[in-house]
């Protein structure tokens, strides 16, 4: 690894290669729960993009296996990757490239951490319509390969649906573009829909273009917490009416209680509007709450604070131990399947389907095998995010079954047919 470091040294400088047993505690604790350690890679820093191809032509010459990340956050989701001499992380290439204010888009980096892009946008009045794990922290490069979103999913769609253009660098290290920098762009194959969710196996994204929004006017979240039956008949009554929420979640009792917002199984709606459209749309679904006998909480000035510490339950687990699994559901299951999950906290965004599952490490594999099926059984999927490394090693994190597999493995061997990028970390070995 000395030589391999020394190698790199002439690319990016000393200052930007670190030695594992160098590497700060965190982050080499993330790197170990993200590979099968056979080797101890070193972590290297390119600061522009070019100097990120440098890094890649290096590696793909000598053939070393490469960890592509941002801040490392979500570097111990999916597999484990084999054979990692090189974790490659762009954070340090963070430059906002343009805002284009009348045109509502962003292009910027893939190294910027999202909640600094926010702070900017919101300048202009503007924002990033998606909510990641960890915003603080997260790179927008590491949002896009993980496809991380979360309950703004249910007005403005997921990170595919927002990402205009993309950069990156390929396997041998040249570097590629797709996409552009307006709304209405058509041209090309549509690479930013592969990259988003490939867990960095296909490049390592350089910079996106998104679309970006209005800051809305007012916000205004509703909470239902009640019995299975009435959060369910809730649920389709809210499908089915002119109520245009930006979120709405299904939670488990678990996260109900531990939130200490209610009893039972709870739903939480997000209504961002005029000032007057938001104050109508909460009356009503409170009034609908009240018809089925449920209870009922508006949260006005607190709103801000419930939905932080719905993500920090969520998706910050408080046990090393703690295994994060992402589900999906057909829409019309999800209540069904959070009543089938009940001793675990779980929440499920009720116009996709798709939702997290967190649960303790004392879970035995066969338990986790019946809930994928029952998922399964669902129209749906279960996947194993976050969990120890143990775990990992004795199954299949991401049980996929469909019958895409073919095609995907044919993708990855025309992107990178030495398997030098994040090998075995997707799905089905990929």
């Amino acid at each position: 690894m000395n030589a391999i470091a020394q190698k790199l040294e002439t690319i990016v400088g000393t200052p930007g290669v670190v030695a594992w047993d160098n590497i700060e505690a965190t982050r080499r604790k993330r790197i170990q729960q993200a590979i099968a350690i056979e080797n101890y890679p070193c972590l290297v820093y390119p600061e522009t993009q070019a100097e990120l191809a440098a890094v890649v032509t290096c590696a793909y010459q000598n053939q070393w296996k490469i960890l592509p990340c941002g801040s490392t956050t979500k570097l111990d989701w999916g597999g484990l990757a084999q054979g990692i001499q090189i974790v490659i992380s762009t954070e340090r290439i963070h430059q906002l490239i343009e805002h284009a204010v009348g045109d509502l888009t962003i292009t910027a980096e893939a190294g910027i951490k999202f909640a600094d892009l926010q702070a900017t946008l919101a300048t202009a009045g503007q924002f990033l319509a998606f909510d990641p794990t960890t915003p603080e922290s997260a790179t927008l490069g590491g949002i896009v390969a993980t496809a991380d979103t979360g309950s703004l999913r249910q007005r403005y769609g997921g990170v595919r649906d927002q990402l205009l253009g993309i950069s990156f660098v390929r396997a041998d290290g040249k570097i590629a573009k797709a996409g552009g920098r307006v709304v209405k762009n058509v041209a090309g194959y549509d690479l930013m829909k592969l990259f988003t969710g490939s867990y960095g196996t296909l490049g390592i994204i350089t910079s996106v273009t998104f679309r970006v929004y209005p800051i809305p006017e007012a916000s205004r979240t509703v909470v239902l917490t009640g019995n299975a039956d009435a959060i369910a008949q809730a649920v389709t009554s809210l499908r089915t009416s002119a109520l245009t929420p930006v979120a709405s979640d299904l939670l488990s009792k678990q996260l109900v209680a531990n939130l200490d917002i209610g009893q039972g199984l709870g739903l939480v709606v997000r209504f961002q509007s005029l000032t007057a459209s938001v104050q109508q749309q909460a009356t009503s679904l409170l009034e609908l709450g009240q018809q089925l006998n449920l209870q009922g909480t508006v949260y006005a000035d607190d709103e801000t604070e419930l939905w932080q510490k719905l993500q920090q339950q969520m998706r910050s687990p408080t046990t090393p131990t703690a295994i994060t699994c992402k589900i999906g559901v057909l829409p019309t299951k999800v209540v069904a399947t959070l009543t089938q999950f009940d001793p675990y906290m779980g929440l499920i965004h009720t116009g996709s389907g798709l939702g997290l599952l967190q649960f303790d490490a004392e879970v035995d594999k066969q338990s986790i095998f019946q809930m994928r099926d029952f998922c399964q059984s669902q129209g749906g999927f279960f996947t194993v995010l976050a969990a120890p490394q143990a775990l990992k090693e004795t199954i299949d994190v991401w049980g996929y079954k469909g019958n895409a597999l073919a095609m995907m493995q044919r993708i990855k061997q025309q992107f990178d047919p030495n398997n030098i990028l994040s090998p075995r970390r997707f799905v089905g070995g990929i």
